[in-house]
């Protein structure tokens, strides 16, 4: 019997599932058992996973939902600690699942979450989302309900009392942690559990994400609200941030557009998914949308562990 589960969500992933599986065999935490959800690819992803011995869970691409998958995935796991990843995301070092799973130690805990940054395909815009999201600091009980599924862990009883919403368009591990944290169940946050995280998105593509997440966030929080006001003012405030950020760090021209085209869609994504709601929590508001002041971001704390050395 395995000690820890691992449940990957994935459709058509074979240009990133055999690095996450690498990555997995290089970690400190070795008696793994590896669960794949696939939602109907029809590229090699489930044929990669199988050769790396993982278990392979079919959901019917008309079936599928986030949570719905998740709760699959759940669902055939045999271990009380799980661990969840995004297919296309893959560990920096090899104690990362060890670091994840660490702050289970605390008996309140049933929800982890790790850090995760960009790759050199991601957009700058969201190299500044995720600094913001996921910041250099460990916290072992966190005093809201944010956590992201690309990179994250839970504990299976507590899941079985509520498994994942399967309604929603996006942001189920919000409305799961959201439930748990009314439970008084403690949300942990995991800094050295860095992931790499990659996307290589189409304006279209990041406006449909942020539309759908929307349009979750709304379901989940009834009274929220997002106004053609507030489209200008956080698509203004974050391009200017970005900017600012992008001139100090001297890649300013090379970001200009895709800067511009990247928070424009974002915002405007937003404002179409929750348009007819009301006043929301403001600690939220700030976590999920306002950008980093005009300070310069932390630097990552230097780590003596090697990072995982990946064929390119």
């Amino acid at each position: 019997m395995s000690r820890y589960s691992l449940v990957i969500r994935a459709y058509n992933e074979e240009h990133h599932i055999g690095r996450l599986l690498e990555g997995v065999r290089h970690q400190t935490v070795q008696d793994v058992e590896v669960i794949l959800v696939d939602s109907g690819s029809t590229d090699a992803t489930a044929a990669i996973a199988a050769q790396y011995g993982a278990t392979v869970v079919h959901i019917p691409p008309e079936e599928f939902t986030f949570g719905r998958s998740l709760n699959l995935g759940l669902a055939a796991a045999t271990c009380d600690l799980v661990a969840i990843a995004s297919a296309h995301i893959y560990p920096v070092y090899p104690d990362w699942l060890e670091r994840l799973l660490e702050p289970f130690a605390d008996p309140a805990v049933s929800l982890t979450y790790g850090k995760q940054r960009g790759d050199e395909n991601s957009k700058f815009s969201e190299h500044q989302i995720f600094s913001r999201w996921f910041p250099e600091e460990s916290v072992a009980r966190q005093s809201h309900p944010f956590c992201n599924n690309a990179n994250a862990a839970i504990k299976l009883s507590v899941w079985k009392a509520h498994p994942y919403d399967e309604s929603l368009t996006g942001l189920e591990d919000l409305a799961w942690a959201k439930w748990a944290f009314e439970q008084d169940h403690a949300i942990a946050y995991a800094a050295e559990a860095v992931i790499i995280h990659t996307h290589n998105e189409t304006p279209h593509s990041v406006l449909n994400r942020y539309k759908r997440e929307a349009m979750a966030f709304k379901q989940i929080y009834p009274e929220a609200h997002f106004s053609l006001y507030d489209f200008v003012r956080m698509a203004s405030a974050n391009i200017t941030s970005d900017l600012w950020h992008a001139a100090r760090q001297r890649v300013f021209w090379r970001n200009l557009l895709s800067i511009l085209w990247f928070r424009i869609a974002q915002f405007w994504g937003t404002y179409q998914g929750y348009r007819r709601s009301l006043e929301w929590n403001w600690q939220l508001r700030q976590t999920f949308y306002y950008p980093h002041g005009l300070e310069m971001l932390k630097k990552p704390a230097s780590r003596e562990v090697e990072p995982i050395q990946y064929n390119k």
